[in-house]
């Protein structure tokens, strides 16, 4: 069968090229780019910081041989070669690639670490980590521009981590922070080497990454997940940390079938999506936490949590491998939610400028330079295009996850899709077959939302789809040109949450007693996929406290984006009317903008 090919276009497709021209093209070019020239022996040899800067250069990779193979831009693949090529350059004999002095690498023990809250080291160290994401960015360019060379590289830096686990007796959790999770991401990787290779070392690297953060109490990673332990009481319950174990435990269930991965793997996963995302499907943190990026307490609601754009990445990569496994709607459904709020919302159209952290309700602040998040963003946007259309290994059946004026390409075979989505919710999927046909079956994802969707193929009216799971057309042989049309009903919707407290405990005869002692009701609006926000309002306020409206109303037309996509109109009969817009464009999306996804409601309304 042909490799499908997918490309995309559209907000998302906007998006990854704004990426590919920005962020990608200019933050590495060569050697002396400043993500790189950490590597260089001079600095290397120097560094005693414990810095986690490393990590760009991997990151950077991964995205970088994405987005040239779906381009064909001949100038960043050069950019790319010179990278990974300078990186093996300057690796050395025994594997080691980061950006430590001799005396602080992984491979050499360290004091032993102090009492802290994160289990922090006393000699700070990312040093695992920067290497982790040098495996999976030497592993992808070389999955995309064959080079044994890169590969080779890749394998060394896995036979070292496994030297030293093994033959070097250090435990993986001494050499990450927040009680080793830092460090135990590794097994993302290392189940990399596995598929990449099928060498059964790097899947012995994998179990025993695994068995030691098991055997760490103050991490248990697989068995807390399965006992039902709450994301929040995971180690620190740090998110993109722990939501990145998750992938390689996941991964892990791939290449071994043991279902006790998968079962961790879904339990944290609930736990995840029921009690610690964003309306705009962000893993959320930053109420009443030391760090702004650990998950909140379960049910947690402030409009003012914070989103770091890292864990928005994780979240993704999760739920891409939970859709590999499961094939199940709702890992495409979260994909969607995530890509065209949180992750559109957090960047800026210049594909160069990112929000380290992204507010429900707050200011959006472009960070600097070097901040994590700029990488995690462009390495996410470039997760899209891979998990848009589904094709199964036997060519015979094709899905479609993500929705949005794209095309998938199968030999001669071309499906394409020509909509205003997310703007609006009508999606024809033009088929175009070979002369001498081709036989598949066809999925079709119908969003949780779409109530009252209707399907037709060349005007020919299908069974009702059902919100929530795939329309399915069963295997035929298609010819020439049809049409399935897709029609997704997006009427407004109210959304509420609430932050509230209820103090429980028992009478001295033994019978319960419960008090609510706190409790604020918020009110937001969604309108297909997206959430809607407004802007600072009568042009100073932060806040608002308003009484439920009895409808909600779209603006006209002329009130329309650039993108398509209509304002909604909050009338409330009091005042002016309140104007929303999609969470990722409004405020101009311009550094220092705000907005409000969250009003709170008057009393009398709850």
């Amino acid at each position: 069968m042909s490799q499908p090919h997918t490309q995309l276009g559209g907000l998302l497709g906007q998006a990854m090229e704004a990426s590919r021209r920005g962020r990608l093209f200019h933050f590495i070019q060569d050697e002396h780019s400043p993500a790189v020239a950490v590597f260089s022996p001079a600095h290397r040899d120097q560094n005693h910081e414990g810095d986690w800067y490393g990590e760009h250069a991997g990151k950077w990779l991964y995205a970088t041989a994405k987005a040239a193979a779906r381009s064909g831009d001949a100038e960043l693949l050069r950019q790319l070669r010179r990278v990974a090529d300078y990186l093996v350059e300057v690796q050395l004999p025994d594997g080691y690639l980061g950006t430590y002095a001799a005396p602080r690498r992984f491979m050499v023990r360290q004091p032993p670490k102090p009492l802290s809250w994160n289990g922090e080291p006393s000699l700070r160290t990312w040093d695992i980590w920067t290497h982790s994401y040098l495996v999976l960015g030497l592993l992808e360019a070389h999955r995309h521009f064959p080079n044994e060379r890169w590969l080779a590289a890749a394998r060394r830096i896995g036979d070292l981590c496994l030297h030293t686990l093994a033959e070097g007796g250090i435990d993986i959790n001494e050499l990450g922070n927040h009680h080793g999770m830092s460090a135990t991401v590794l097994l993302d990787p290392a189940v990399e080497l596995h598929l990449a290779t099928g060498e059964t070392r790097y899947l012995d690297l994998a179990r025993r990454i695994l068995a030691q953060a098991d055997a760490n109490p103050a991490l248990a990673l697989q068995t807390r997940a399965r006992a039902g332990v709450d994301a929040a009481d995971i180690a620190t319950g740090k998110a993109y940390q722990l939501i990145w174990n998750l992938v390689g435990l996941a991964k892990l269930h791939r290449a071994t079938g043991d279902p006790a991965h998968l079962y961790a793997v879904q339990r944290l996963w609930h736990s995840i999506r029921d009690k610690h995302l964003t309306l705009g499907g962000g893993p959320w943190g930053g109420v009443a936490n030391r760090s702004r990026e650990v998950f909140n307490a379960p049910f947690a609601f402030s409009p003012q949590g914070y989103v770091e754009t890292c864990s928005t990445l994780a979240w993704l990569q999760l739920n891409r491998e939970m859709l590999k496994i499961t094939g199940n709607a709702v890992h495409a459904e979260e994909i969607e939610r995530t890509a065209y709020n949180d992750l559109l919302g957090a960047m800026a159209p210049n594909g160069e400028d990112w929000c380290y952290y992204s507010f429900p309700n707050g200011r959006r602040v472009h960070t600097t330079y070097w901040r994590c998040c700029k990488s995690s963003g462009a390495m996410a946007l470039e997760e899209l295009q891979d998990v848009a259309y589904g094709v199964n290994d036997a060519g015979d059946e094709i899905t479609v996850n993500l929705y949005g004026p794209s095309t998938l390409a199968v030999g001669k075979l071309r499906l394409s899709q020509q909509t205003g989505y997310p703007a609006h919710g009508l999606v024809q999927l033009r088929i175009s077959a070979p002369d001498t046909g081709a036989r598949f079956a066809l999925r079709l994802r119908i969003p949780s939302w779409a109530e009252g969707a209707t399907l037709s193929l060349d005007g020919q009216a299908l069974p009702a789809p059902q919100p929530g799971r795939y329309a399915e057309i069963e295997a035929r042989h298609w010819r020439g040109e049809q049409v399935l049309t897709l029609d997704l009903p997006m009427t407004p919707r109210l959304q509420q949450r609430v932050n509230e407290n209820i103090q429980e405990s028992r009478a001295p005869d033994g019978s319960p007693v419960a008090q609510q002692v706190l409790h604020h009701a918020y009110l937001a609006v969604t309108r297909g996929p997206l959430v809607y926000a407004t802007t600072l309002i009568d042009g100073f306020k932060t806040e608002e406290t308003v009484r439920l409206p009895k409808a909600l109303q779209e603006l006209p037309a002329s009130a329309e984006g650039e993108d398509g996509a209509p304002g909604i109109a909050m009338t409330l009969g009091y005042r002016p009317d309140l104007l929303f817009h999609p969470y990722y464009r409004a405020g101009g999306r311009s550094d220092g903008a705000w907005r409000l996804t969250w009003l709170s409601l008057a009393p009398d309304a709850t």
